[in-house]
């Protein structure tokens, strides 16, 4: 199962968002573009009616157009005829008409030019969307050095404000599109905006979490060690500087939930002591200790004895000398039943060697298990009770979240809480090893 995409949440609270702000940015681009779709032409006419690939900011920092196309010429400045002066014209006056040529400046760099005539009936390449990109996120940085310009100059101006706004968005969006060189000055202006007595403490929230954000992506590829240790590390910060936001306490429970799949033991558990003495509810508390119960499990001799629905009697203990994977599945777990093939191919593969397999169900109708074992022709046997969470065995070994791949080396001691990916590989290592004795 792929965790990857429920890291960095789209709401703090929603795991299914995770991975959307270290996307890349030309998948991004083809969603907005549609080339080479059926709805292109549409959107290409919206473009050109100017009703399209303007820059389009959700408040939780998603961009669902990512590409603002600016188009900065540099004749723009010489083509705007300064105004000729007026004899009685006083400092005021000039200042005022600067801004507004200076207004009018920035406003026309902000207006998105027709995509590339091209893509109306080709596809754009990978190269090209890259370089597209790339483009995309040196002209929105220049964009955001003329908000700034602007604000620096005209304090006083009724749209300083505004541009201060521009120069953050443009900023973000730079970044988002790949323009490394903008992250220094986003987490400044992002600071100082969470710093500002007028902004609003969830607003503070988000742009500090934004920074974290932005910190994992640059230590890893999503999903990654090094990604995973620095969204924990900006979660623990997060803490100390916002420690009445729920919202910390939920993003640690995502992240916890990811570290309990991945079998991070020690991450695991140091997360979960900060939430077990926290104000969270009991019930959640109660949802904590369960997930990490199966480390408990861990490293030592596992024991697990069942009737299987054929009538087939499994003792793990009498298995001793057996590589033994404990799939943890249901019939209606879209990502359980895509490990199935995986599962078969290496119990194909390995079986002979001393490789076994014991299914764990927690359907709620038998009927929907045996459908899917009849139709992919599953023979290992398989423990079934129709309590599915609530199970003994689910809830003796805290499992939370399935599929839950377990291995149990020859000496009958658990060993891996994530048997995916890399399954063949991972049964291999423990067959070759040598046991003394059984």
């Amino acid at each position: 199962m792929n965790y990857i995409e429920r890291l960095i949440p789209m709401r703090l609270a929603s795991l299914k968002a995770i991975g959307r702000i270290t996307a890349r940015a030309e998948a991004l681009l083809a969603s907005a573009t549609g080339a080479g779709r059926p709805e292109s032409r549409k959107r290409v006419a919206e473009v050109r009616a100017g009703r399209s690939f303007g820059w389009r900011c959700f408040r939780h920092g998603w961009i669902a157009l990512p590409i603002l196309i600016c188009r900065f010429a540099p004749q723009c400045a010489a083509a705007e005829a300064a105004p000729l002066p007026q004899p009685a014209a006083t400092a005021t006056n000039v200042a005022e008409a600067d801004a507004d040529v200076a207004w009018k400046k920035l406003q026309k760099a902000l207006r998105p030019p027709t995509p590339p005539e091209s893509w109306r009936t080709n596809s754009p390449t990978l190269e090209e969307r890259n370089a597209f990109n790339k483009r995309n996120g040196e002209l929105a940085a220049q964009v955001a050095d003329l908000a700034g310009e602007f604000y620096t100059r005209f304090p006083d101006h009724p749209k300083a404000p505004e541009a201060r706004q521009r120069e953050l968005e443009m900023r973000k969006t730079a970044v988002q599109l790949g323009n490394a060189s903008q992250i220094a000055r986003l987490n400044e202006l992002e600071g100082a905006r969470a710093k500002d007595p007028q902004t609003q403490p969830e607003d503070a929230f988000l742009l500090r979490w934004r920074s974290i954000e932005r910190q994992a992506a640059a230590s890893g590829p999503a999903g990654s060690p090094a990604f995973l240790d620095a969204v924990q590390k900006g979660v623990f910060a997060l803490r100390k500087e916002f420690p009445e936001r729920l919202e910390v306490y939920e993003l640690m429970l995502q992240l916890l939930e990811i570290r309990s799949q991945e079998g991070e033991a020690d991450k695991a558990r140091a997360l979960a002591q900060v939430l077990i003495e926290s104000s969270i509810r009991e019930e959640a508390k109660e949802g904590v200790r369960r997930l990490i119960r199966k480390f408990d499990f861990l490293g030592k001799p596992f024991q697990l004895k069942f009737t299987a629905v054929d009538g087939r009697e499994v003792d793990l203990a009498k298995m001793r000398g057996k590589v033994v994977l404990i799939d943890f599945w249901a019939s209606w777990c879209g990502p359980c039943l895509a490990e199935i093939p995986r599962i078969k191919a290496a119990y194909g593969k390995l079986q002979a060697k001393g490789f076994e397999i014991i299914g764990i169900n927690l359907d709620e109708d038998k009927a929907d298990m045996q459908r899917v074992l009849t139709s992919a022709k599953i023979t290992w046997p398989q423990c079934f009770d129709g309590q599915k969470w609530e199970g003994p065995l689910a809830t003796r070994f805290g499992i939370m979240g399935i599929p839950a791949l377990w291995l149990v080396d020859k000496r009958g001691v658990l060993r891996e809480l994530s048997g995916e990916p890399n399954l063949v590989e991972k049964v291999e290592r423990l067959l070759e090893e040598k046991t003394d004795s059984l």
